[in-house]
């Protein structure tokens, strides 16, 4: 299992443009989503948890998947007694973690995975009833967001396309709606929010 982001977990927080942005993903789904102290949350691809430690602030506990070991190291130094997510290191959708979660939070991670509908159907199988998903992600790009594009399966999602992927995966009440823009040197990216439940 190649670490695209081995080199990349010291530096990572670092980026006003990543913290910000998380940010303005975790007060989305909050804004969406009537969490609880009661949930238990998954943040998938949970890097440094720039997003998850928001939402761990509001609910019961996170397990943070991530298939980085550099970026859950980085995750572990910045838990505390009072705010913490546990880590868990692999690819859940090759080797399924036997949990089941309230919800299942992700951000700016879905372009990262190849196979959108085993992904979707996974995590359909670790939600609880009536569990829901918030995922964020980039809308349609030229495929030159990254610097450099290793490990990127997916130039930004046609809002069509994802949204017949994951009806087909069995969710329901699906939306998805821009919520923020990234703005580059030479270009602006759409950042959008998916909201489904099971």
């Amino acid at each position: 299992m190649k670490d695209h982001f081995k080199e990349r977990a010291s530096e990572w927080d670092k980026g006003s443009t990543r913290v910000n942005g998380a940010r303005v993903i975790a007060d989305s789904i909050s804004k969406k989503i009537d969490l609880d102290s009661s949930m238990k949350i998954m943040d998938f691809g949970v890097g440094t948890g720039l997003l998850g430690f928001e939402i761990a602030k509001v609910v019961d506990n996170i397990v943070g998947v991530d298939t980085s070991a550099n970026m859950l190291k980085k995750l572990e130094e910045k838990n505390t007694k009072e705010l913490s997510i546990k880590p868990h290191h692999g690819d859940i959708v090759k080797n399924k973690i036997d949990e089941k979660f309230d919800g299942i939070i992700s951000s700016m991670t879905l372009h990262h995975v190849e196979n959108l509908k085993l992904f979707f159907e996974t995590i359909y199988e670790n939600l609880n009833d009536n569990g829901f998903i918030a995922i964020a992600d980039l809308e349609l790009e030229d495929g030159t967001f990254h610097s450099d594009n290793d490990g990127v399966h997916h130039f930004g999602f046609d809002e069509k396309e994802l949204h017949k992927i994951v009806s087909e995966s069995g969710f329901k009440d699906i939306n998805i709606e821009n919520i923020n823009t990234i703005t580059k040197p030479h270009k602006k990216f759409g950042i959008f929010l998916l909201i489904a439940n099971k």
